[in-house]
């Protein structure tokens, strides 16, 4: 899993491990996370539900310890189940069915960063595109620090779970591997910059907006991130794309790795590989950046599945990120026990056909805005409704940079329609803004009183049971020789 990679860059991206991956695999080409900001977005991929179901609003809401995830359904089938990297829960319960995380999180899980919907739209120093002036090279950084970390304990992890599989009862594993890049800030070293052109990089295909053209939900976010107060300049822009493609180079070749290290074990014939990401990135199309509008860069997320009878191809019908909970569940034979609110793509991946599906449902609840926000996407059509603002309407086939609102074409009525009902359907704005007013006041709350609640997710290691600390030299080195003789 990558963190905020917008499938658009692919194309031009050097992805060499990716393209190899998709050449044999499933490709979904309109693929949808289900709320554009991370926690959010996380909670709902791991729960099969729409944020708004489960409470999840924003980076500083609790992931309920009382939903269920597809990583604890596996973990009752007799899977063994583990995380190395980002997964950003919120909340007392670190794990939400991982049975080990072998790193820590990279952001807080507490309720530090709660929005307050009463103040909004409110400018907000820490997400500010000022940081874009900083975009380009460094020697080292953060997220580099996260990144190898993950790789190295994702790369062990699948050492010692291939030991497991030489036992007669082993059980079958999910190993997640989630790395904080592309994420801004926009800063790589040489040896990934050096992989682009810089004069090549190309620069946004949608022209920026005035702030008083735009609709009031995005004037919301570009005030958010003082976008008004710090127009980036030109060479802000370049160099912040050049520095993306260069982290998603990164991101690809750690996909190497694990692919090379499942070939090597032996286990790359038994094993589905799934890459993803949990939203996308603006990068200055319409003059926004980041994530949290409704607008294609921010909303859309790769999604390539292969493995064992993965049928190859390539599939434009819209799927989303909830999918990915009955996915799961159909390729390891799990029944839910739960509510499930996306569709299993396992018919797909058999090569069954796409079928017919309801649109994909998209949510917004959390900081820079103070309304509600739903979409609808189906048929290369979304319908986008702000709570108390003109709807919006956009033919993403024809008109791909969603320039023009066709909510007033006759030509689009009926379809709307069929959007606008999908959108509407279990969904009243008003007590669900007046639900998330009262989940942010009790959250200020509790973070005042307790603003380090000790919730923070520590790497299960016991130094004592590693290497040969308190068992038998001999018996130690037979049991961790790969294969065994």
């Amino acid at each position: 899993m990558a963190d905020q990679l917008a499938p658009q860059w692919l194309a031009l991206a050097d992805t060499p491990n990716l393209d190899a991956l998709a050449a044999r695999g499933a490709v979904f080409q309109n693929a949808y996370c289900n709320s554009p900001i991370c926690a959010p977005s996380r909670a709902s991929m791991c729960t099969g539900r729409l944020v708004s179901n489960i409470g999840a609003y924003d980076n500083g809401a609790d992931f309920p310890a009382n939903t269920p995830t597809f990583m604890s359904s596996l973990v009752e089938n007799e899977y063994e189940v583990w995380l190395s990297g980002k997964m950003h829960f919120i909340g007392p319960d670190q794990h939400r069915g991982f049975q080990r995380r072998l790193t820590t999180d990279i952001y807080p899980s507490s309720h530090v960063w709660t929005p307050d919907w009463n103040e909004s739209p409110v400018a907000n120093p820490g997400t500010a595109v000022d940081q874009l002036s900083k975009s380009g090279l460094c020697t080292w950084n953060l997220q580099l620090d996260y990144d190898e970390e993950t790789r190295f304990r994702s790369l062990e992890a699948l050492r010692e779970l291939g030991r497991h599989q030489q036992d007669p009862e082993a059980k079958p594993f999910f190993l997640g591997a989630s790395f904080t890049q592309p994420h801004e800030p926009f800063i790589t070293t040489r040896e990934w910059w050096n992989r682009y052109d810089h004069d090549e990089v190309p620069p946004p295909a949608a022209p920026a907006e005035s702030l008083e053209d735009m609709h009031p939900y995005n004037q919301w976010l570009q005030i958010h991130h003082m976008v008004d107060k710090y127009p980036p300049r030109d060479e802000d822009v370049q160099n912040s794309r050049h520095a993306y493609l260069a982290m998603i180079s990164y991101f690809d070749e750690q996909v190497g790795k694990l692919l090379d290290e499942l070939e090597r074990l032996g286990l790359a014939d038994e094993t589905v590989v799934v890459v993803t990401s949990d939203h996308g990135e603006m990068l200055g199309e319409h003059g926004m950046w980041f994530k949290r509008t409704f607008f294609e860069p921010s909303v859309r997320v790769p999604l390539i599945f292969a493995g064992p009878d993965i049928e190859n191809g390539e599939y434009s019908g819209e799927v989303s990120l909830l999918d990915l909970f009955p996915t799961f569940l159909d390729l390891s034979n799990t029944e839910p026990d739960a509510p499930i609110d996306g569709h299993s793509l396992a018919p797909v991946l058999k090569g069954k056909g796409e079928g017919e599906r309801d649109a994909v449902l998209i949510e917004y609840l959390s900081e820079g805005v103070c309304q509600p926000l739903r979409a609808a996407v189906r048929n290369r059509l979304k319908y986008v409704h702000v709570h108390g603002e003109e709807e919006q309407l956009f033919d993403l086939d024809a008109d791909p940079l969603e320039q023009s609102n066709r909510i007033d074409d006759p030509a689009y009525a009926d379809r709307c329609d069929a959007l606008r009902s999908q959108v509407h359907r279990n969904y009243d704005p008003i007590s669900l803004r007046n639900e998330v007013l009262a989940s942010q006041q009790k959250r200020r709350q509790s973070h005042a009183a307790n603003p380090f609640p000790g919730w923070d997710v520590a790497p299960d290691f016991d130094p004592a049971d590693q290497y040969v600390r308190r068992n038998n030299a001999q018996v130690t080195n037979i049991e961790h020789r790969y294969p065994r003789v």
